[in-house]
């Protein structure tokens, strides 16, 4: 896991600019604590920074391969969890290996197999290889979008980076947002390759750009297709299970300490109870962590997205697998520190945050690093298996993204009245949603709920588990935490999204095919637990803060005013009604955290 940038132009000469490349690099130090390089070439310039997990010793980048007709040289971030198959195939065809990483593995994999590598790795990967054999940039993307990647064209070239701010620390770029910027932050939609700075993409899951002197092009390599499902329930259940002990399995070689994250739910239950019968073979306890809030079975108020509290499921879980089993306690003035807020949002790069939810996390992942250097998540298996509880209502039906139908985000109520006219959040959320929905898969005849079903599914693993993935990735590389994610392992989503909706909820409940793959392993109590989100705190300290820090942007008159409300938000500064404070807190977030993201990427705006 690291962070990765670079700098190809066709008509300046490179190595006169490292500095610049330098600086690109040095932004993503937390990305990689352990080490950093840079690699030359006329046209091409390529920065890196090292998060040592497999081969401490042996796996420094940039590296290269000096070919007979000239060098071949990568940068990559992420884990490539066949890699050792992928090593025994390459050493059968005569490359001999001089490091135990997978990074060699994949650059020399590019040397044996070029593009079409991609369609051969298992994990999660974000990657550039200079060819100087054609004067040529390879960049790739994971196929689930695990690892974040960003590209800008110039004029006779590329910038890339992991996060945009390698990019913006460039001369040529500017952190400009437009209106379609401004949609995307505020609409929770989620484009495919939209990056919110003008000029600025992400690279899709699944696709690849070819750099030469003719300019850019991106294509898939891959993508979700809906396939014919001919198991039984049983076969189903079974396979299922197979395969996460097989991508657990993989996801648990490190070089370093490793731990799951622990919420008392099915997902990461499940994942905890497979990592630990995997670890016990040789011996070793499962580490787990679990988020906690002071008195918050005295504050907690139950929610759609989350019914029940955590704590009671995470010690039942633990007490039965015998983890080794740490909380990590938060309270309100921790939330509420303006330090922790903007080191999430610098983290994000833009204000796309959940307020104390990414708060809470960011300090979890910090914690958790104290510890360990690898941890395993439960994230995407809501996605993949259909657990969230729009899935199972009315609001499957509704004619936009189900997470958005009748949604209490509140994001239009912070902007200005002229300015959330001119955005018209509905409308681009409307016309993107139509957009998704035109190109989901769909089998031969398939009608009713089960079309709709596949619809459903195909928008959640294509835009809402985008979202997630980059919040996990981005706050948890903050602090140098490498969180790998099961149950984004490409197999395991293939073959789950061409099963029928019927087979995925045979139980009448959500997420049946999981429950049944994994209940011998679980209490009754954790196996038959509804669906609930990752937790957010309910000390009153909390609001009591933002309350305060809002007041004082409206005395100061903060340039990030220009986008807000000003009355509601001086509404929201005064204390109210229970109902009102958590209306407004959603409100009072927001403007916090669009104010953090100009006092630390001071955005131009272009709002007409």
């Amino acid at each position: 896991m690291c962070g990765i940038t670079g700098w190809v132009s066709y008509r300046r000469n490179l190595p006169e600019h490292t500095g610049t490349l330098e600086a690109m690099t040095q932004t993503m130090a937390c990305r990689g604590p352990d080490a950093g390089g840079v690699w030359t070439a006329r046209h091409a310039v390529l920065g890196h920074r090292r998060l040592a997990v497999i081969d401490l010793p042996g796996g420094a980048q940039p590296m290269e391969i000096d070919t007979e007709d000239g060098p071949v040289a990568l940068v990559y971030s992420g884990e490539a969890y066949n890699f050792t198959e992928l090593r025994t195939e390459l050493r059968a065809r005569g490359h001999r290996f001089t490091t135990d990483s997978d990074t060699e593995v994949v650059l020399r994999g590019y040397l044996e197999w070029g593009n079409a590598l991609a369609e051969r790795l298992n994990g999660m990967y974000a990657f550039a290889v200079w060819d100087s054999r054609t004067d040529r940039l390879l960049m790739l993307r994971d196929r689930m979008g695990i690892k974040p990647f960003y590209y800008l064209e110039t004029d006779d070239g590329v910038l890339f980076g992991s996060e945009p701010k390698a990019i913006l620390a460039n001369p040529l770029s500017a952190p400009v947002v437009g209106l379609d910027g401004l949609r995307e932050i505020f609409s929770f939609a989620k484009t495919p390759g939209h990056a919110a700075y003008e000029g600025m993409r992400e690279l899709r899951p699944g696709h690849l750009a070819i750099v030469d002197v003719n300019g850019l092009r991106e294509r898939p390599y891959w993508s979700l297709e809906a396939g014919e499902h001919t198991d039984d329930r049983d076969a189903t259940v079974a396979h299922v299970r197979a395969l996460l002990e097989d991508t657990i399995a993989r996801q648990l070689v490190a070089d370093v300490p490793r731990c799951t994250l622990l919420s008392g739910g099915l997902d990461s239950s499940a994942l905890t109870a497979l990592a630990a019968a995997h670890l016990s073979a040789s011996g070793e306890t499962v580490r787990s962590f679990a988020v906690d809030f002071p008195d918050q079975d005295k504050h907690f108020q139950a929610m759609d997205i989350s019914p029940t509290q955590d704590t009671p499921y995470v010690h039942a879980m633990a007490d039965h697998l015998q983890c080794d089993h740490n909380d990590i306690v938060l309270d309100g003035a921790a939330l509420a520190d303006p330090e922790v807020r903007r080191a999430a949002i610098g983290a994000r790069d833009l204000p796309l945050g959940l307020g104390d939810r990414d708060n809470s996390l960011y300090l979890l992942f910090k914690a958790v690093r104290e510890h360990s250097t690898v941890a395993l998540s439960g994230e995407s298996a809501d996605e993949v298996f259909g657990g969230y509880p729009w899935f199972h209502d009315d609001r499957r039906d509704a004619d936009t993204f189900p997470w958005l139908a009748g949604s209490a985000f509140g994001t239009a109520r912070v902007l200005a009245p002229d300015l959330a006219h001119t955005l018209d959040l509905d409308g681009y959320v409307r016309d993107h949603y139509r957009t998704a929905i035109a190109q989901a898969p769909v089998k031969d005849g398939e009608t009713g709920l089960e079309k709709r079903m596949r619809q459903v599914c195909y928008l959640h693993l294509t835009r809402m588990v985008q979202s997630l993935l980059d919040r996990k990735d981005r706050l948890s590389m903050a602090v140098g935490l490498e969180v790998r994610v099961p149950f984004c392992d490409h197999r395991l989503v293939e073959y789950v999204f061409s099963t029928p909706w019927a087979l995925k909820t045979f139980d009448g409940r959500e997420k049946s095919i999981l429950r049944a793959a994994t209940r011998d392993l679980l209490p009754r109590s954790v196996a038959d637990r509804k669906k609930s989100g990752y937790p957010g705190s309910f000390d009153p300290a909390y609001l009591t803060a933002i309350r305060s820090q809002a007041a004082q942007l409206l005395a100061d008159d903060h340039p990030a005013l220009v986008l807000c409300d000003r009355a509601l938000l001086t509404a929201a500064t005064r204390a109210g009604s229970e109902t009102a404070d958590q209306q407004d807190r959603v409100l009072l977030e927001r403007v916090l955290d669009l104010a953090t993201w100009f006092d630390l990427r001071s955005p131009v705006l272009k709002l007409n």
